[in-house]
């Protein structure tokens, strides 16, 4: 009879954990925010700041300044690094960086943070762009000429080298654009044997 009450009162108090949206789970977990960025606010980099990144997919970074501020991510002024974001196998982040003049949009699966020290801003913001085919890869790369000033000439000589020898392998950086009031540079790693093609991205703060 006690065994049978036991029983009882555990599930009437699991019921009503239910019923007022609570989930009940055993042993220790990590806080997590899945609720969607408000409009017009930007992203953290702490750990509840990148867990919401990667629950929501979502990223809004505020380089409306020139630059990406270490305090205004929640981020230490002694850390070199930022975190690595990585969602690759679990979708595309939507990324959008707000500049000086303009936006950097991206659907992208790696997003990286690069700062010295002393600084007090990060110097620079990575992220991966990838394409399943050649044809795609150079829409890409146009799209970037035609956004973000990314050097018209380079771009256009670089492709016209690769469409004469598809199969050859060419890492190429081309001259950054500064459209957007800061600088953004294509670094291509084309390799004609695999499917996949990958474009690493800067974005640096204003000169």
């Amino acid at each position: 009879m006690k065994k049978f009450l036991a029983a009882t009162t555990i599930a009437a108090v699991a019921s009503s954990l239910l019923l007022a949206g609570c989930t009940v789970t055993s042993g220790t977990s990590k806080p997590t925010s899945t609720a969607t960025l408000a409009p017009g606010a930007f992203s953290t980099l702490d750990d509840a700041g990148v867990e919401q990144i990667k629950a929501t997919r979502t990223a809004r970074l505020d380089m409306s300044s020139g630059t990406l501020e270490k305090a205004a991510v929640n981020v230490g002024a002694d850390e070199i690094f930022g975190p690595e974001i990585n969602t690759r196998g679990a979708g595309k982040i939507d990324l959008k960086i707000v500049a000086p003049s303009g936006e950097i949009t991206a659907k992208t699966d790696r997003i990286r943070f690069l700062s010295g020290e002393s600084q007090t801003d990060f110097s620079e913001v990575t992220y991966f762009l990838t394409a399943e085919s050649r044809e795609e890869f150079y829409e890409l790369i146009r799209d970037g000429v035609d956004r973000y000033g990314i050097d018209k000439e380079s771009a256009e000589d670089w492709i016209s080298s690769t469409e004469s020898d598809p199969g050859d392998r060419s890492d190429f950086s081309i001259t950054s654009g500064y459209a957007t009031g800061i600088g953004v540079n294509y670094d291509l790693r084309y390799d004609g044997s695999k499917n996949t093609q990958v474009i690493i991205v800067h974005v640096n703060p204003a000169a």
